[in-house]
């Protein structure tokens, strides 16, 4: 976190930004450019490479205004928040929507509408949450990883996983990891018959399901590289699920590729919001319009490896356009988790 003397230094060349909307970014871009030098933003630190990259040069380049990118995780973002809520210095923050849901109940969020971030309206709905409190842009998908050797026609289904044949050679994360709640909702929908949305809050009907896959399981991880590991030495034959960002770019080695489950791929809470009271309003609201663009969700895609919200940007490569995309109900999750960790806890030894 910046020293006192960074944050007076910003806000004394952030103070002189005047007041405006997104049409004066629109409509008058000579203006708004001359107004602010630099933005400051946070966001997850695995973020930086391309936020720093491909992202500040389009910006730089439109806008004339330098980002300053703080990469950390959610919790520690949400705590810059509220301890400078009377007088922020961050404009935008990018978190996983646990954590939003928290910054909103403490009001420390403003609205995004199409009128201010015209690109929302383009949006996915299911990526537009608590009536535009913040909106998901490029977001990791879920689907299932899997050995080459051991499975070359891949896994095409969820439900495959609980066949016999897995015995002893199935992947999947705790309930401590994000990627290890899609596993408990397709349990659900298995066992209910119900579509992913309704499913996933049927969670004594996903408990009784998930259970029957322990004789398939070799581990259940908290930690993805050495998991990975046995996934690629072939020990492992799949695991499921994962994240596109962390297999994706291994797949030109051969060992490992993705599988699209027919049933469809979850997304990850990836989230951006504009701070309440922030400096540089105009600017931060153009590059949460940026970020939300098919144009630049589109350019990332060779750096990210994520599912686009944008609705005209194209789907990731290997991903049908029909797909099925799931999102999780992010404000149930924060809720209940801890119950089912405990309970993932007692139920799933293995």
């Amino acid at each position: 976190m910046p020293n006192d003397r960074t944050n007076l230094s910003r806000r004394r060349v952030l103070a002189g930004t005047g007041a405006g909307t997104a049409a004066a970014i629109l409509g008058f871009p000579a203006i708004v450019r001359a107004q602010a030098k630099e933005i400051v933003i946070g966001g997850a630190a695995n973020f930086a490479p391309w936020m720093n990259g491909t992202v500040a040069a389009a910006f730089e380049q439109k806008y004339k205004t330098k980002i300053i990118y703080e990469g950390t995780k959610s919790l520690v973002n949400l705590e810059k928040m509220q301890k400078n809520k009377d007088k922020p210095y961050l404009s935008i923050v990018m978190m996983d929507d646990p954590v939003m849901i928290l910054a909103v109940k403490e009001g420390l969020l403003e609205k995004l509408t199409p009128a201010t971030v015209p690109n929302l309206a383009k949006v996915r709905p299911a990526a537009v949450h608590m009536d535009g409190m913040w909106a998901n842009y490029l977001q990791p998908w879920q689907g299932i990883a899997y050995n080459t050797k051991a499975l070359p026609g891949g896994v095409p289904t969820w439900a495959e996983t609980y066949d016999p044949k897995f015995k002893g050679r199935l992947i999947i994360p705790s309930l401590q990891n994000t990627e290890g709640l899609a596993n408990l909702v397709v349990a659900a929908h298995l066992e209910t018959g119900k579509p992913m949305e309704q499913a996933q809050f049927e969670i004594d009907a996903a408990f009784k399901k998930i259970k029957t896959l322990k004789p398939n399981l070799l581990t259940v991880y908290t930690q993805i590289p050495q998991a990975f590991n046995l996934l690629e030495t072939g020990e492992g034959w799949a695991m499921a699920s994962l994240f596109s960002s962390v297999v994706i770019p291994k797949e030109k080695e051969g060992a490992v590729k993705m599988s699209v489950p027919k049933e469809g791929i979850f997304v990850g809470p990836a989230g951006v919001c504009l701070v309440k009271g922030g400096p540089n309003k105009e600017m931060a609201l153009a590059l949460i319009d940026m970020l939300l663009s098919a144009e630049m969700q589109d350019k990332l895609q060779a750096e990210t490896f994520a599912f686009p919200s944008n609705t005209a940007a194209k789907p990731p490569s290997g991903i049908g356009a029909d797909v099925k995309v799931h999102n999780l109900d992010w404000g149930f999750v924060a809720k209940e988790r801890d119950g089912w960790v405990k309970r993932w806890d007692r139920e799933m030894a293995i």
